[in-house]
């Protein structure tokens, strides 16, 4: 809904030659202001405007609640030779349901939810609803031009990954899910109490079967009607940034479910994606695969970015299935793909759409980040597009991810035979801007909890999980971590049930949740734990061949030689009362924080607050400290260097 300023009345929305032009070049980069439903005022009498692109309909009409459904009621005419059938609707009311039909050239009937539509039916129903933009007035403008100014990269970034509704299922209502309204009034003091920066939320473009999480779409410009209104929706954002709190949304331009009211076969052809199943189908996932190649295509998913950013104030996407998008071969047997023009497995059009997608939403948004989740070691993902990279701000470090957990779930004994899988992501460290990811997908298909992945019975798992938070946040990168991992959640994530909240009774699992708040404290006091995330500056490594004893320590230190921090591990069930660590400098060394207190639910051994670094060789040091390292144990000192 656009307002003329002088009349206050509204202003009529037409598409213009020149919008075709731009949708045909694939630049258009808001079209969807053109594109979709749009109340609209047209020769004095107010009303909806309609436009769709189906150039190889034989007829469209719109159908709605304001006609009956009638099929023929509401003819819409075609306009240009790009295929963008408009339609105004006079006397049309807000929160109507509505749909077109599609007759195809040979004579189907195809019942199509409006791609563009801002808010639709609440499943299982399948209609776009009639919204009306413009009306939010938001209260964000201090946190956007703050924004603009940030560095992302020397900033800090702590992940809260969300599902909206089974972070906590409401009480006393049918459906149990909160709205977005109610889950700000709720989210928002947990991760002000943790200290959580970013929270990512999980499946809010609609879609409609609940099993895949969001990530099968079939309204890209609608958030979820399942937790209420676009605007409630802008209400949640909105307080997330008056409260500090940056939010990230998944995105899925990978591919789109087959459902009959979505983008398959949307005109009767395969208009979104390869009419080829070998470029349009995924074998694996039994979706659709978007053709980068079509300029309307990239259009479509570009402004869809935009639009997120822009009229929502998303602070960044988190792109979903990266890997599947740049690999022409991706989940594929040998004779299902087709090779490239080169004849590789490198898919150039999607590689295209990426430094396309990226050069416009960094350069129209400064601040805004996009994240890869790519799993494969393809080259210059976080490189600008100028140096052939793609452009994003960062990507999820799988390797180290899975080096992490695999590390973590052997027993004690057999670290030793593994030791350097907790070293080798810093080999290769620099080549990206890289993000720990502990996602959803590492506590879900029978891969167990963040808790149960580790060896041992009872507090052995809790200090397991201690000592590998802790050196996930003593690591380069920024962190990403699921919910209800932080309290050691006991179950795998399930969307159908809320976190295990109960557990908080329990000392142990609401000892994890201290540590954790307690190790996001020093994350965002102690900027030596973000500013240099992506080089050697910030990071040194003591001892990192102790793999007889299976313990690592190294440092972390920022630009100005203050507030540096020492951090020391001890992977085994065995106490090492007489070790020894090499320190950068002589001085002071303040514990600042032990694993093993007994408030986090360790055995509650005394150590000292304070320890004089010694004139004693050790670690290749001139310097060290003694200190009674426990078992499974984790501590972190700070010192100055001189």
């Amino acid at each position: 809904m656009t307002i003329a300023p002088k009349t206050g009345r509204l202003e009529q929305t037409t598409v213009t030659e020149l919008d075709q032009y731009l949708f045909g070049q694939g630049t258009h980069y808001e079209i969807y202001n053109k594109l979709g439903a749009h109340f609209s005022e047209e020769d004095g009498k107010t009303g909806v405007f309609f436009a769709v692109w189906a150039p190889h309909a034989k007829e469209v009409y719109v159908i709605g609640e304001f006609n009956l459904w009638n099929e023929t009621s509401a003819p819409m005419t075609k306009q240009g030779d790009i295929g963008i059938y408009t339609c105004f609707i006079p006397d049309v009311k807000e929160n109507q349901l509505y749909k077109y039909l599609i007759l195809t050239k040979d004579n189907r009937r195809l019942y199509k939810a409006d791609p563009f539509a801002s808010y639709a039916e609440l499943r299982p129903g399948t209609a776009s609803r009639l919204f009306a933009t413009g009306k939010y007035s938001w209260n964000d403008r201090k946190w956007i031009q703050e924004r603009e100014k940030k560095d992302v990269q020397s900033s800090q970034m702590a992940i809260y990954e969300c599902s909206i509704g089974s972070w906590k299922k409401h009480p006393s209502r049918d459906n149990n899910l909160y709205s977005y309204r109610e889950f700000a009034d709720s989210i928002i003091p947990y991760l002000k109490e943790m200290g959580f920066t970013h929270l990512e939320l999980m499946g809010i473009a609609e879609y409609p079967y609940e099993g895949s999480w969001g990530y099968q779409v079939t309204g890209y410009y609608a958030p979820t009607s399942r937790y209420g209104t676009p605007d409630e929706f802008r209400y949640l954002i909105d307080q997330l940034h008056k409260n500090g709190i940056g939010i990230i949304l998944d995105w899925v331009p990978a591919h789109f479910p087959k459902d009959a009211h979505g983008l398959a076969e949307f005109d009767g052809t395969a208009l979104f994606e390869h009419s080829d199943p070998r470029l349009g189908e995924h074998p694996d996932w039994g979706t659709k695969i978007f053709n980068y190649g079509k300029n309307e295509v990239r259009n479509f998913l570009i402004a869809n970015a935009i639009y997120w950013i822009k009229e929502f104030h998303i602070d960044g996407l988190r792109v979903d299935a990266v890997a599947s998008m740049l690999y022409l071969d991706y989940g594929k047997e040998h004779g299902n793909w087709v090779p490239n023009k080169y004849g590789g497995n490198r898919n150039l059009e999607a590689i295209e759409f990426f430094k396309h997608l990226n050069s416009v939403l960094l350069g129209m948004f400064p601040g805004v980040v996009t994240i890869a989740e790519e799993s494969t070691a393809w080259p210059g993902v976080t490189k600008r597009p100028e140096e052939d990279g793609l452009g994003f701000s960062f990507k999820w470090n799988m390797g180290w991810m899975h080096d992490f957990c695999e590390y973590m779930k052997l027993d004690p004994y057999f670290r030793k035979n593994s030791h350097h899988a907790m070293t080798f992501s810093m080999s290769y460290n620099e080549s990206e801007n890289y993000i720990l990811p502990l996602s959803h997908d590492e506590v879900v298909h029978l891969k167990c909890s963040m808790l149960n992945k580790m060896p041992g019975l009872g507090h052995d798992k809790f200090d397991n999980l201690r000592v590998g938070y802790t050196f996930m946040i003593g690591h380069c990168g920024k962190k990403l971590l699921f919910m209800g991992q932080e309290f050691a959640q006991l179950s795998e994530w399930n969307e159908e049930v809320q976190l295990e909240w109960e557990l908080l009774e329990n000392p142990f699992h609401n000892g994890m949740k201290k540590y954790v708040q307690e190790l996001l404290t020093l994350y965002n006091q102690y900027p030596c734990l973000y500013q240099h995330d992506n080089n050697w500056k910030g990071f040194e490594w003591i001892n990192v061949e102790d793999k007889d004893k299976s313990t690592y320590s190294f440092f972390r230190k920022e630009d100005s030689g203050k507030n540096s921090l020492l951090f020391v591990f001890n992977f085994t069930p065995i106490e090492r009362p007489d070790y020894r660590i090499g320190v950068p400098v002589k001085g002071v060394y303040k514990l600042l924080l032990n694993s093993d207190d007994k408030i986090y639910g360790g055995s509650g051994k005394q150590q000292p607050k304070e320890i004089i670094a010694e004139n004693v060789k050790w670690d290749h040091r001139d310097y060290s400290i003694p200190f009674s390292l426990p078992p499974y144990g984790a501590a972190v000192f700070l010192f100055q260097q001189q």
